[in-house]
């Protein structure tokens, strides 16, 4: 199969030395997405004009919003920030994720601290950096993630999927390979929101424009897959996968069920109902088991990173 190659906007400190000491982050899951995806570095402190080292910044707490200053100088960055965010972000290609550094008073998604004074004073919050607000509001419902959040399998698996999912999404270059697309991520969608995989399947089938088609299916499929699927739902989905399997003998059928109900129970990984699924697909020939995404939403070689 061949794969599309994501691009992903990341924090620039996870290539090379973009930090405030100078320093740079190495993050595994980068490391080895690498090879698959292109990547659009970004460091807003750099774009609003900071060096490389440069003394700290740091979010306080202004009435009812939050201010970004940099304590040694106590200049208010704020808007420079919120004027290269806007900028850069309306300058980008079509993209299809972030990969952000958390703590960030810039980058980070939910845990900047934010300061009740400038240059003392304890934490008062926690929050989105100036770069990273303006991210989530410029991209609802996007694959927008830190690094720390990674660390847990079933975000970076969703994380991956969608990632992907939104590159393939993206080369589509007519309404029937659109129409394909929805063939290939009938049982993904299923797994995450059974509702929406229907009402995208009806607004295909009514559809004449490509473009308003696409734009309207890629909306629906962000916002069918913002969620982590419930294990319930990708029972199910693995269960009607299951169901496209002819000449499996009575006690493999017997076999998948039970280990099916392992799963649902949280005693046994997704990994190892599809890798069965996998083999069953070659097994038997089933080409369009074969082809759903919901059996390999990301590149093989991934597969050990999440």
């Amino acid at each position: 199969m061949s794969w599309p190659r994501p691009r992903l906007v990341v924090s620039a400190c996870f290539l090379g030395a973009f930090r405030y000491d100078g320093g740079r982050v190495r993050e595994p899951v980068l490391e080895a997405l690498r090879p698959h995806v292109d990547l659009i570095p970004v460091c807003p402190e750099v774009g609003v004009g900071l060096g490389v080292p440069r003394p700290t910044v740091r979010l306080v707490r202004r009435g009812e919003g939050v201010a970004l200053v940099q304590p040694e100088t106590g200049e208010d960055l704020t808007g420079r920030m919120e004027a290269f965010s806007e900028r850069f972000l309306e300058a980008l290609p079509e993209v299809d994720g972030f990969l952000l550094k958390n703590r960030s008073p810039s980058c980070a998604l939910k845990d900047a601290k934010v300061y009740a004074h400038p240059t003392g004073g304890g934490t008062v919050a926690r929050g989105p950096g100036l770069f990273a607000r303006k991210v989530l509001e410029a991209f609802p419902f996007f694959p927008v993630e830190e690094e720390g959040r990674l660390r847990d399998p079933a975000i970076l698996a969703s994380f991956l999927t969608r990632l992907f999912a939104l590159a393939r999404l993206r080369e589509t270059a007519s309404l029937g390979e659109l129409m394909a697309f929805h063939a290939r991520y009938k049982l993904l969608l299923l797994a995450y929101d059974p509702q929406a995989a229907r009402d995208l399947g009806r607004l295909l089938a009514r559809s004449a424009s490509f473009l308003e088609a696409k734009r309207a299916y890629r909306e629906g499929f962000l916002r069918a897959t913002a969620k982590l699927p419930r294990p319930g739902r990708m029972a199910d989905a693995l269960l009607h996968a299951f169901g496209y399997l002819d000449g499996l003998s009575r006690e493999e059928k017997a076999y998948f069920l039970e280990r099916l109900r392992d799963f649902r129970e949280g005693r046994l990984s997704l990994e190892a109902l599809l890798t069965l699924l996998r083999a069953w697909a070659l097994r038997f020939r089933a080409p369009y088991l074969e082809a759903q995404a919901l059996l390999e939403p990301f590149p093989p070689a991934l597969k050990g990173v999440a």
